[in-house]
């Protein structure tokens, strides 16, 4: 395979990739692609933007998409899309690459809709792709984190701080979180290795509570945070599902070493 051109590739995960695998980092600007094959990670980032600029996950998660397609269509062999667990919404658990996706909020919606368009897109013009659905993404080097985006991260920086955290459920919820690097390793393994025309589910496959990973952070720092339940608003109940976890065994076949659970690489958020 040629090297990758890589739009998107100044983010937390772009970022990480770019650093770790020979490729061509395209300018956030620029629609033309430097080789054959992309991998596509420009996107936006939560599912608040409804609220202060509702037309702004259409204008980069679909148009920009669309027309990095569409400037590239002659030449591209495929085209590797990051996708997001968020797609699945209210999806019967651990959510299949198979299993019918109930995106919420405008972000989840816009990057389901991006898929099914980069794959009609490919069919009507010959070229390969594979789509990567993501689990939730844990690292220090995100530049992004929020309450809004890498909620884990922004709660650990105050429990440094020994200052109280509030919990939606009281952290009784479950996630997949892997690390960055996890990922990117992913990745890169199925860029090389997965079958084309694929959708893949990346993740640990570790059904873990949210609480129990506070605790542990808690208990490692020493920290003297008040950790308190907090009822979710009515805009984060409906744009938001409260539990999720992937089914990995499509991943798995593929020969990838199996990732380290955050349980077990508590450090790398400290």
């Amino acid at each position: 395979m040629s090297t990758l051109s890589v739009f998107g590739g100044t983010g937390f995960i772009g970022s990480s990739y770019v650093s770790k695998f020979p490729s061509i980092l395209i300018g956030r600007d620029c629609l033309d692609s430097q080789s054959d094959d992309i991998l596509y990670l420009i996107s936006t980032i939560d599912n608040y933007n409804v609220l202060d600029n509702p037309t702004l996950d259409i204008e980069t998660n679909l148009i920009h998409f669309v027309k990095v397609l569409e400037c590239n269509k002659k030449k591209l062999k495929c085209v590797n899309f990051v996708s997001s667990w968020f797609v699945y919404g209210d999806s019967e658990l651990p959510a299949k690459e198979t299993s019918v996706c109930n995106p919420k909020g405008f972000y989840s919606i816009t990057k389901k809709c991006a898929e099914d368009l980069l794959i009609s897109f490919c069919k009507t013009h010959n070229i390969n792709y594979r789509i990567f659905r993501l689990p939730n993404v844990y690292g220090k080097n995100d530049h992004k984190v929020s309450k809004k985006k890498n909620a884990l991260q922004f709660l650990v920086n105050k429990m440094k701080m020994n200052e109280p955290i509030d919990l939606y459920y009281g952290g009784h919820f479950y996630r997949d979180y892997m690390h960055v690097d996890d990922v990117c390793n992913a990745i890169n393994h199925l860029v090389n290795y997965g079958e084309a025309n694929s959708i893949y589910n990346i993740g640990t496959g570790d059904k873990i509570e949210f609480i129990e990973i506070i605790n542990k952070v808690k208990d490692v720092i020493k920290s003297s945070s008040e950790i308190r339940t907090v009822e979710p608003s009515n805009f984060h109940k409906i744009v938001q599902v409260k539990d999720s976890l992937l089914d990995v065994s499509k991943l798995k076949s593929t020969n990838f070493k199996d990732a380290v659970s955050i349980l077990d690489n508590i450090e790398s958020i400290l």
